[in-house]
């Protein structure tokens, strides 16, 4: 089964379009008539609306709920609640059979890796969201290899708030941590956010402003 790095070889010495990675792998599983299996991280129900609807054309995904940043607990249990009730109308709708998998919820870890890294006071998008990024997609790989998926990747680079270039960084340089491949995207693209905004409409999912 390809791994990115056979595509992005070909793409030395320019900026990365990780969507268009993402589809000339679609491309190369549809040739070798092969359906891989994914785990893919999701923070909340918008994120995985759209990439969802993309991905189960050409795949099986799974939904992993890792989350240990989300505080309080209530936005975490609200959040979880309505992840796990889109899923399930999701595959009503569609008829699909997307797996909701919800990781130990542990917010002690995250606050003990960012008190150890000294990221406590970095403001949102600075290094403590770097190593956010990084714990849960470590979080996915290692259930992915337990689960035995093909790949894991990120539902989160549907968000045009987050940096959808330094996520899949994180997540290729994960990937040499793990037997297990990376899946890299930029679900933003080809309208895809504004995709998820209608999606969201029509499962009656409130979409945070944060």
């Amino acid at each position: 089964m390809i791994q990115a790095e056979h595509i992005l070889e070909k793409m030395k010495n320019q900026k990365i379009n990780y969507d268009k990675v993402l589809r000339k792998m679609i491309v190369n599983w549809e040739r070798e008539n092969e359906r891989p299996s994914i785990l893919l991280h999701s923070c909340c129900a918008p994120c995985s609306t759209y990439t969802l609807e993309f991905l189960t054309e050409y795949a099986d995904v799974s939904i992993y709920f890792a989350n240990p940043n989300i505080h309080p607990k209530n936005e975490y249990l609200r959040r979880a609640r309505v992840q796990e009730q889109f899923v399930h109308d999701f595959n009503e709708r569609t008829g699909n059979n997307v797996r909701y998998i919800e990781a130990p919820y542990e917010p002690h870890e995250f606050m003990k890796m960012a008190k150890s890294r000294g990221l406590t006071e970095e403001p949102e998008g600075g290094a403590r969201c770097s190593a956010c990024f990084g714990m849960r997609l470590e979080m996915v790989a290692e259930a992915a290899v337990e689960l035995g998926y093909d790949y894991f990747g990120s539902a989160i680079t549907l968000s045009p708030k987050k940096n959808a270039q330094l996520i899949n960084e994180i997540g290729l340089d994960v990937q040499q941590l793990y037997d297990v491949k990376y899946l890299p995207s930029d679900f933003k693209k080809n309208k895809g956010y504004e995709r998820s905004i209608t999606m969201c409409q029509d499962y009656d999912i409130f979409r945070s402003l944060t």
